[in-house]
């Protein structure tokens, strides 16, 4: 899930809800939406693993 913030960057979410806190992990900050969904294809690929 990517998210548009205030400063113009991008930032990677987690799609499921973290039980703990009730909030979605923060996978990383990019400048560009491109490198956010680049990104989050690697985190799925990892995952499959």
């Amino acid at each position: 899930m990517i998210r548009k913030l205030k400063s113009g960057e991008y930032r990677l979410y987690s799609r499921k809800v973290d039980p703990k806190t009730h909030k979605r992990k923060n996978l990383g900050t990019f400048s560009s939406r491109d490198a956010a969904e680049r990104h989050e294809r690697e985190v799925q690929y990892f995952k499959r693993q």
